[in-house]
C-alpha cells in the first residue's frame, strides 16, 4: 500500500513545481578524525582506497535505511516507497574535466570497501569510453536539438521514475538516479558549496561533500585543531520537511562517527603477512 499524505503534503504537492520552488538547504560540520583513522585501517588491512565521498555515500545510504520517509518515490501525486537503498555518485572523468555518474544498488546493504571498488571499476570503463547505463541515453540525447532537450529529459524522467518503466533497451534504465545523490567539491580544494536538483533527477536529496580542513573546535571545554568535514544538503521539500532532515542528519552524524561499528570487521595481518 502507498503511504498516506497528510494534507500538508498534498498541498505541497499542489502547490510547488518539481524542482525549482520546495528546495530548502543544511550544512553539517563533521569531526573527521573517526573517518580519516576508518579510511587508513581499510587502506593498511586491504590495500582499498576509500575516500570522503564514499564514506558520505554510505552515511547517506545509511541515513535513507534509517528513515524510511525519505525512501521514496513521487509518480502521478503519491509517495511510493523504494524498492531497495541506491545512491548516485556524480564522479569526475577526462581529468576532472568532464561529470558523469553512476548509481550503486542496495548502497546499504554493500561495505564501503565494495561501493569503492565498484565505483573504481566503473569509472575506468567510463574512462574507456563505455557507459553501459546511460551512455545510450547521453549519445540520443546529444543528437536531439536544443530547443527539445528539456522536454526530452522530463519525458525520459516520466518514463522512468513516474511511471518505473524499465528502457535500458533505449538507455533509459528504470529509476536512473536512485534515492539520493552524491558528489564531491573538496576534490576541487572547496571546503563547502550548495546545488540544486534537477528537473529530472527526481530524489529527496543532493549531497555536496567537502574538503577536509583542520579548524579550531571545542572539546571538552578546550579549542582545539580537528580535521573538519562539512557536509551540505538539497532537499526536496515535497518529499521531506525539516523533521526528516533532522533525523537523516542525525543518522549520517552517526555513521561518520563511528564508520567501523556500521562495516564489516576489517582483517587483521598476521606477523607473517608483514
Amino acid at each position: 500500500m502507498s503511504p498516506r499524505l497528510s494534507g500538508w503534503r498534498r498541498l505541497a504537492m499542489a502547490g510547488w513545481r518539481p524542482p525549482r520552488d520546495p528546495q530548502f538547504y543544511g550544512e553539517l560540520d563533521l569531526d573527521a578524525t573517526p573517518l580519516l583513522a576508518f579510511q587508513e585501517d581499510v587502506r593498511q588491512a586491504t590495500g582499498v582506497r576509500v575516500t570522503m565521498t564514499h564514506l558520505a555515500g554510505r552515511a547517506v545510504a545509511h541515513a535513507l535505511a534509517a528513515v524510511p520517509e525519505l525512501r521514496v518515490r513521487l509518480a502521478r501525486g503519491r509517495l511510493r516507497p523504494r524498492e531497495s537503498v541506491d545512491v548516485f555518485f556524480i564522479v569526475a572523468t577526462g581529468g576532472g574535466h568532464e561529470l558523469t555518474g553512476l548509481k550503486v544498488r542496495d548502497a546499504d546493504r554493500k561495505p564501503v570497501t565494495a561501493v569503492a571498488g565498484e565505483l573504481s571499476a566503473r569509472r575506468s570503463r567510463l574512462a574507456e569510453g563505455v557507459d553501459p547505463e546511460l551512455g545510450p541515453a547521453k549519445s540520443l540525447m546529444a543528437r536531439v536539438p536544443r530547443w527539445l532537450l528539456r522536454p526530452a529529459l522530463l519525458l525520459s524522467a516520466w518514463l522512468t521514475s513516474d511511471l518505473d518503466l524499465d528502457l535500458s533497451r533505449l538507455g533509459l534504465p528504470r529509476q536512473p538516479f536512485g534515492g539520493a545523490m552524491v558528489t564531491s567539491v573538496g576534490m576541487w580544494g572547496i571546503d563547502r558549496a550548495f546545488s540544486p536538483l534537477g528537473d529530472f533527477y527526481r530524489i529527496p536529496v543532493l549531497v555536496l561533500v567537502g574538503a577536509v580542513r583542520e579548524r579550531p573546535v571545542a572539546v571538552a571545554g578546550e579549542v582545539v585543531a580537528r580535521p573538519v568535514l562539512t557536509l551540505t544538503a538539497t532537499f526536496d521539500h515535497r518529499y521531506t520537511d525539516g523533521f526528516h532532515a533532522a533525523r537523516f542528519a542525525a543518522a549520517v552524524q552517526e555513521y561518520c562517527a563511528d564508520p567501523a561499528r556500521f562495516e564489516p570487521p576489517i582483517p587483521v595481518k598476521t606477523s607473517r603477512e608483514y
